[in-house]
C-alpha cells in the first residue's frame, strides 16, 4: 500500500484539488500560484506525490479523485490506531478522553456511531 501521508502543504493542496473534481491541471497550476505563491513546477511535483499515493489520477489534463477526503482521512485514522494502539480502538478512545469530559452531546454522538456499527 503507498504511503499514504501528507504534509501540511500537500494537504491544503488536496483539498483544494477535492473541492474541484474534475479539475483541469492548467486550473490546479493556477491555483497553486495563486494559493501557495508556487511554480508551475511546483504543483505538478505536488499532484504527482498525491497521485502516487493514489488519491488523484491526472488522465490527458484532468485530475480526478481515486478516494474522497473523507476516505482518506478514515484510512489514515485506521492506520494510525492500528500503528499506535495495536489496533485497539477503546485504547485509542482512553487516550484520546484521558484528562478530558465528552460534553453529553459528543457522547451521544458516540453511542450512535456505536449502534450503527454494531448492526
Amino acid at each position: 500500500m503507498p504511503d499514504i501521508q501528507m504534509g501540511v502543504l500537500e494537504g491544503r493542496f488536496a483539498d483544494l484539488v477535492w473541492e474541484r473534481v474534475p479539475v483541469t491541471t492548467a486550473e490546479l497550476v493556477q491555483l497553486g500560484e495563486k494559493t501557495f505563491g508556487w511554480k508551475r513546477t511546483t504543483t505538478y511535483t505536488v499532484l504527482k506525490r498525491l497521485s502516487d499515493k493514489g488519491i488523484f489520477e491526472n488522465t490527458k489534463g484532468t485530475v480526478n479523485a481515486l478516494m474522497t477526503r473523507e476516505e482518506f482521512y478514515s484510512k489514515l485514522s485506521r492506520r494510525y490506531v492500528e500503528e499506535s494502539f495495536e489496533g485497539s480502538l477503546p485504547a485509542f478512545v482512553a487516550a484520546f478522553t484521558s484528562g478530558k469530559r465528552l460534553s453529553e452531546e459528543d457522547a451521544e454522538k458516540i453511542r450512535r456511531m456505536i449502534d450503527a456499527a454494531e448492526d
